[in-house]
């Protein structure tokens, strides 16, 4: 693997944005320091290259979106409910960016800081300094460590923490994906499989309930490789309240577990697979993207990209019978989670 650093431009604060691309066996995978995001993931199909990761041309397009392209999340992925939790006897209020929830981390999320990139054998590796207080309800200061890999089709993304003071951590990606292409158009050509019978069923603010639903018989069951389109159409009620895909899958109900296969997508002739350390994986299948202009003009319209992003499961800090995302003072959290490419 080779890894080579480009400028990318300056945020409005005057912030210096590089672009780091790796690249390894045909495959070349771009990464921006702000938001820490992967903006393109080109991979060889055949005689043609398809960059299969949504993004965008400069770094206005990151500062500007609401969607989290292609964005590392933190500290807390996923909704948290009435942006408040309780930890060791204290009650914490976050950002209401989700109304009446908190979502990926607040207002200033690990999306919207500028991080910095090194190289290192084999690796590229950003690092962030969250300090108590960058964002609102998140205690101490977090030193993070986000590495990617590429090593034959297989990008890597291990996450490393540490922090002064006990605090709720639940670190993932962005990212989305379109096997045919980042400016093809709808997903919904797309099959789907994800290796869980279960997933945490979720009320009108998609805050789970604490059931661990059974998902035999309905939409949701995506054991065997499905076609994504028909489940978009479906009347079922889990379907209704996500407006689409938009559930996590229970994969252990341990807050870690050993490296295994959390999920396949294929299209076109093209397959990734998704493999995790996490306890749950968030399918979203684009329900409420906004019709923004990315990379060379493609409209990103309503489910033109899918995200599948390892977690714990949603609004885990509130609900004891989850796996707990707390990463304790003098601990090391450290996660990982790989998206191999091949042709099919």
């Amino acid at each position: 693997m080779t890894i080579e650093k480009l400028p990318f431009g300056q945020t409005k604060n005057g912030d210096t944005v590089e672009l780091c691309r790796l690249k390894d066996a045909g495959f070349t995978v771009d990464i921006i320091t702000y938001g820490a995001a992967i903006s393109s993931i080109c991979v060889p199909v055949g005689d043609t290259v398809r960059d299969v990761a949504l993004g965008f041309d400069d770094i206005a397009g990151y500062e500007s979106n609401k969607s989290y392209h292609g964005a590392v999340i933190g500290r807390i992925g996923n909704r948290v409910a009435n942006a408040e939790y309780k930890m060791n006897g204290k009650t914490y209020k976050l950002d209401v960016n989700d109304d009446p929830n908190s979502l990926h981390g607040g207002f200033i999320g690990f999306d919207k800081q500028n991080w910095s990139a090194s190289v290192e054998p084999g690796a590229l590796v950003l690092r962030l300094l969250d300090k108590q207080g960058t964002a609102a309800g998140y205690p101490g200061d977090l030193d993070v460590q986000v590495k990617y890999t590429l090593e034959n089709g297989e990008l890597g993304i291990e996450y490393t923490a540490t922090c002064t003071e006990d605090t709720p951590i639940n670190l993932t990606n962005h990212c989305y994906f379109n096997l045919n292409g980042h400016n093809s158009g709808s997903i919904k050509d797309h099959k789907i499989q994800i290796f869980s019978h279960k997933i945490t069923a979720v009320d009108e603010t998609l805050i789970p309930t604490g059931e661990l639903m059974d998902v035999t018989g309905t939409p949701l069951d995506l054991r065997e490789l499905t076609l994504i389109a028909p489940g978009l159409e479906s009347d079922n009620r889990q379907m209704e309240l996500g407006g689409g895909y938009d559930h996590n899958w229970v994969l252990s109900n341990e807050p870690y577990r050993a490296p295994a296969i959390a999920a396949v997508l294929e299209c076109n002739g093209l397959s990734m697979e998704c493999t995790t350390t996490k306890p749950g994986i968030q399918f979203y299948s684009g329900n409420m993207q906004a019709g923004e202009t990315g990379k060379g003009g493609a409209l990103y319209g309503k489910r033109t990209g899918l995200c599948l992003e390892t977690q714990y499961f949603p609004n885990s800090v509130n609900t004891p019978s989850f796996p707990a995302p707390i990463l304790r003072k003098g601990e090391t959290y450290n996660a990982k989670t790989t998206y191999k490419f091949k042709e099919v």
